[in-house]
């Protein structure tokens, strides 16, 4: 109505406001004064812009919904998004950084179980998938679970993370396996030289490219977990490159200067696939996948464990066949969360 840029948003520990308008400053100083300690996000307003319909949420919960009238300073609670979960039981996430060991600052978000005094905890490491994306501060059930049943989980915006500034993104290109995953190994040093982490008790879980970090985590530190869980993730560079889907051949040149080229680079794709250098792997591995996944193909996970099993290792081994990038029918969700659960208490806290 008023036509006017109101307000800058912003991602770093958390979502942050610029405000370039007075007005709107003043609603959201106003919804900040009842609905303090969560995030407050206008979703929708009326052509007036004197009615306004307001969603919160914060790490412990999925929030709410709200009606606000302008006019009448009414303030009218509609609903719970998630009313089964009570923020009491859930667990505090902490925005943290901490320095690499060429310089750069990773930021990125530590959960601790509730009542724990926070030292020498199990740990399981959860680095995310993309990789070009980025972990964000909010409800995350996962974290929940975990934590929950007594773990503490560290989140990391690896190199390449997005969010950060184009130089960040760029100094990942062709860094799968090496500086990327340096990201990831400080942090768990962090952890350790901080007495948060129990060195003894450090486990690597990921999706995607969590999981192709969670092979490299067992591969290139083999000293550093007790155990792993990939889901979904990719072995090797070469036939995860020759495998993608149709939908992403137009990506593939942008891919070959990310990743690496298979013959440019085959050197740096061979030295960074887990599956070529498995004779470093000690730690107990648990894998998980999806047999119609499109993105990283099936082949991925029977490759490793292929290889692992070759050299009498016992790999279990989790397919769902009306699955893909990951699992979406939920009672493949119980077993596979089930099964992972059971994997890290036996190795974390057996």
């Amino acid at each position: 109505k008023r036509k006017v840029l109101t307000a800058i948003t912003y991602l770093t520990d958390k979502r942050h406001l610029h405000f370039l308008d007075a007005e709107t400053k003043a609603i959201y100083k106003r919804l900040e004064a009842e609905l303090g300690g969560y995030e407050i996000v206008v979703v929708d307003h009326n052509r007036d812009e004197d009615k306004f319909m307001v969603r919160t949420y914060s790490d412990r919960s999925l929030g709410a919904y709200f009606f606000f009238d302008k006019n009448t300073d009414e303030l009218l609670k509609i609903a719970e998004v998630s009313p089964w979960l009570d923020e009491a039981d859930m667990a505090e996430m902490k925005p943290v950084q901490y320095q690499t060991r060429d310089g750069l600052t990773i930021h990125g978000y530590l959960t601790l179980p509730k009542d724990h005094d926070g030292k020498k905890l199990p740990v399981v490491v959860n680095p995310h998938g993309g990789p070009w994306v980025r972990d964000a501060w909010g409800y995350n059930p996962e974290v929940q679970l975990l934590a929950s049943r007594g773990f503490a989980v560290f989140q990391m915006n690896y190199r390449g993370s997005t969010g950060y500034g184009r130089k960040f993104w760029e100094i990942s290109f062709k860094q799968w396996g090496r500086k990327m995953q340096d990201d990831i190994t400080d942090g768990v040093k962090w952890l350790i030289d901080e007495g948060i982490a129990d060195p003894d008790r450090v486990g690597i879980y990921g999706g995607s490219y969590g999981g192709y970090a969670t092979l490299a985590g067992l591969t290139f530190t083999p000293d550093l977990y007790a155990c792993g869980v990939d889901y979904v993730g990719v072995s090797n560079l070469f036939t995860f490159l020759t495998t993608i889907p149709p939908y992403w051949k137009p990506y593939l040149e942008m891919m070959y200067e990310m990743v690496g080229h298979p013959e440019k680079d085959k050197e740096i794709l061979e030295a960074a696939s887990p599956v070529f250098h498995i004779d470093r792997i000690k730690a107990p591995l648990f894998v998980a996948q999806g047999a119609n996944d499109p993105r990283v193909n099936i082949d991925e996970s029977d490759q490793i464990v292929r290889a692992l099993r070759q050299r009498g290792i016992d790999v279990p081994y989790m397919v769902k066949y009306d699955e893909g990038h990951g699992f979406h029918n939920e009672e493949n969700q119980f077993e596979f969360y089930k099964a992972m659960l059971g994997f890290l208490v036996k190795y974390l806290k057996g």
